[in-house]
């Protein structure tokens, strides 16, 4: 009997991590595709698609059921579309009069995962038509069965709710260092908490960024464990090589300097959308209550919210804003003369020449 999953104190809200997230989506698709009766196989198959879109959208259920997946389900764009309006006049609706029935539309760009999901389901299906023109169900009976299934995975009931399932991918994004703007429009905040550093970026840009986690989830990234995403703000050229500033929505300045050579095959310039990406061994943890005196060019200030300890290593989670984790590797020999422990103050350091740029 697997032990009930109970949030960490400094997780509470926050719910199920990703791979308790992929733990209850393979137990949706085994009750889904175990069911004898065919109308009994047909509902869980809708049941485990309005999951699938909570859990790579963060949509709220509401938005769910009043999905079109025929529609609003493009995997061709990659998009999912949701809407605030009656279902059954989405067509002509949008199209002729969206305005006195006070229509609201938001696109949020989906993951390949989601995509395959669909595709499956899709699959699953056939039989029945394909996917059905609407996700309208009860909402309680929807609840019912993400207790049930969270259940199933040993998890408490609770933690496997819509609600929690929507807030655990809210931070399953921020661990991913995906800018808070791009998080806040992906979950349809009616009125994000824009601080003065997002308002230099414009959706599109936001959209770049949220598009560059998506397909690094998806398994088309690196193995970097920190990502930066930003615009290239200054640039000074060398000699030999050429020193690269990126300023991140949240205001963060990464340096990195790169060849002459990358500079021109990357085409860099300022205003240009990137990815800045250090891998974890390369950052040096530091105890201190003032910016240590050091040559690396990136340092940065933040809070330990989690560590593991092994005989060899110990890997440390730092927060240094509200949407961004930095993920550091140090020797456990190293890590035992910090004395770090979870919710101290620490800065991390990294070089320039740490520092890898990525296009799209």
């Amino acid at each position: 009997m697997k032990d009930k999953y109970t949030p960490h104190e400094s997780e509470e809200g926050q719910g199920l991590d990703t791979a308790q997230l992929g733990l209850l989506e393979e137990e949706f698709w085994r009750w889904a595709q175990h069911a004898v009766r065919n109308d009994v196989r047909y509902s869980r198959l809708r049941v485990l698609l309005v999951f699938l879109v909570i859990r790579y959208t963060g949509a709220k259920l509401s938005e769910v059921l009043g999905m079109n997946p025929r529609k609003d389900l493009d995997c061709s764009r990659q998009v999912a579309v949701f809407r605030n309006g009656d279902p059954a006049e989405y067509g002509a609706a949008v199209a002729e009069d969206a305005d006195s029935l006070k229509l609201v539309v938001r696109e949020v760009q989906v993951s390949e995962k989601l995509c395959g999901g669909v595709r499956s389901v899709a699959e699953a299906m056939e039989s029945f038509g394909g996917l059905p023109e609407s996700l309208s169900m009860d909402p309680g009976f929807v609840r019912r069965k993400f207790y049930e299934r969270a259940s199933a995975c040993g998890f408490s009931k609770e933690a496997g709710g819509p609600e929690m399932i929507r807030r655990a991918r809210a931070m399953e994004l921020k661990q991913g260092n995906v800018p808070l703007a791009a998080v806040q429009a992906m979950l349809g905040h009616s009125s994000p908490n824009l601080t003065s550093a997002y308002v230099s970026f414009s959706d599109e840009e936001i959209r770049l960024a949220t598009r560059r986690y998506l397909e690094k989830e998806s398994g088309r990234g690196t193995s970097a464990r920190n990502s930066f995403y930003g615009r290239v703000g200054t640039i000074v050229r060398g000699d030999i090589q050429s020193r690269v500033e990126v300023v991140t929505p949240e205001g963060h300045n990464v340096v990195s300097v790169i060849t002459n050579d990358s500079l021109d095959r990357l085409g860099l310039y300022p205003g240009v959308m990137l990815v800045a990406e250090v891998k974890a061994p390369w950052l040096i943890v530091q105890r201190s209550d003032s910016p240590p005196v050091s040559s690396a060019e990136n340092s940065m200030h933040g809070t330990v919210v989690r560590l593991s300890s092994g005989a060899v290593n110990t890997e440390y989670v730092i927060r240094v804003s509200e949407s961004t984790e930095l993920c550091a590797v140090v020797s456990s020999g190293g890590a035992e003369r910090l004395g770090l422990n979870e919710g101290d103050p620490a800065w991390v350091l990294f070089s320039s020449y740490a520092v890898v740029l990525h296009l799209d």
